[in-house]
């Protein structure tokens, strides 16, 4: 199903805060005389519920410590702490996207109000939501089940048109107890496993699934049986649940990605190479191009196969984006680079290789991608890009 709005926890969903939380939360507990590990990872427990419940359940400190352990707290976190976090990457695009898809947006947050809104105008991103709901600094027990209920409140959204997204099992159990759908994320401070324990209805890897998520697109992965493993691909079948809550069955291919270059020459002609391809039992045109090895930086792959393939370094390497080739089955991504300011070097092609050198005018290239003579996508993309920066002086 699509749905309505959207409702973001914040500590370990939208920013990592986490290094301010537990140096604040070590800083309290070193002045009341409490032992702190140094490893200041073993206090991530601090991430996410209220303090004055955290000091209380983990310390045994009676009621009135722990409210001047957390007077203590904030004593470093309003100045410091507060801005030793970070945005999750990919968090910006992913709410500028869905406010474009016409979702509302809001924060349900165990931190208190002041401090939330704080960072999500330190970071830019306070336009983005509709609502932001947090605690007081004097009343900041409340249950993350009522702080979702005044979010939803102030969307003015049914529960069953919104989706709560957060980080750990209370983001999950505040969400059930409204009769929210949930999506555990992994880029926090959450497992897997707590996840599914706590009942979260989608569990998203990246930024990107919360979007797939609200759109009524995600495919839930359920299980994964490998098919075959070659070498230079493996092929493995899925079976995901769809966003009706019906099951189906993916084949699909794991390839490690690749690169594509299209070399310009000072003279505007693009390298080009001629090579048989086995699957289309045909030679054809395309620029010179190759698959990146294991965790091989991308602009480098260009680099070299640049050279292995057409003789040639360049000056400067142009990223031009990346392509999904065949979306369908595999998950290959080729990432396009344009190439100036070429210099002759040796050519070191791989064994068992054998192609062309061609010099085509970029015009002549970009007729050929037109009228149908160049098939191969990478290299239609690549030229036309090329092109198009070329008429407009992005290529110097």
């Amino acid at each position: 199903m699509r749905y309505k709005a959207v409702v973001f926890d914040f500590d370990g969903t939208i920013c990592d805060s986490g290094e301010g939380i537990v140096k604040s939360a070590a800083y309290a507990l070193k002045s009341f005389g409490y032992p702190v590990a140094d490893d200041l990872s073993e206090l991530n427990f601090f991430i996410g519920p209220p303090l004055l419940v955290t000091f209380q359940e983990k310390y045994s400190a009676q009621p009135s410590e722990a409210e001047a352990l957390v007077k203590k707290y904030r004593e470093r976190y309003t100045d410091v702490g507060l801005y030793e976090s970070r945005l999750y990457p990919g968090i910006e695009k992913l709410l500028a996207d869905l406010k474009e898809d016409g979702f509302k947006l809001g924060v349900a947050t165990s931190k208190p109000q002041p401090y939330a809104e704080t960072l999500l105008k330190h970071f830019g991103i306070y336009g983005y939501f509709d609502a932001v709901c947090g605690v007081t600094f004097t009343e900041d027990c409340v249950p993350k089940s009522d702080i979702i209920l005044n979010c939803i409140k102030a969307l003015d959204t049914a529960p069953k048109n919104t989706l709560m997204a957060g980080d750990k099992h209370y983001d999950i159990t505040g969400a059930k107890q409204n009769h929210i759908d949930s999506a555990g994320v992994l880029w926090g401070y959450g497992s897997r496993f707590e996840f599914i324990e706590a009942g979260a209805r989608f569990i998203a890897e990246k930024p990107e699934d919360i979007e797939s998520i609200a759109l009524g697109f995600f495919e839930q992965t359920e299980e994964s049986k490998g098919i075959f493993r070659g070498k230079i691909f493996t092929v493995h079948e899925d079976t995901v649940t769809l966003a009706d809550g019906s099951t189906a069955k993916r084949e699909i291919v794991d390839h490690p990605g690749g690169v594509a270059i299209v070399p310009l020459t000072d003279g505007g002609e693009v390298l080009m190479v001629r090579q048989f391809r086995a699957p289309y039992r045909e030679t054809i045109y395309e620029v010179p191009a190759g698959k990146l090895e294991r965790d091989e930086d991308p602009l480098s792959a260009g680099i070299r196969e640049l050279r292995e393939e057409c003789g040639v370094t360049a000056e400067k390497m142009i990223p031009l984006g990346e392509i999904y080739p065949t979306p369908g089955y595999c998950g290959e991504i080729i990432r396009i680079f344009g190439a100036v300011g070429l210099k002759a070097a040796d050519q070191q092609l791989d064994e068992g290789e054998f192609l062309d050198i061609y010099k085509l005018p970029l015009e002549t290239a970009f007729e050929k991608c037109m009228n149908g003579e160049i098939k191969d996508a990478k290299t239609i993309i690549g030229i036309l890009k090329t092109r198009e920066l070329k008429k407009n002086g992005g290529l110097s």
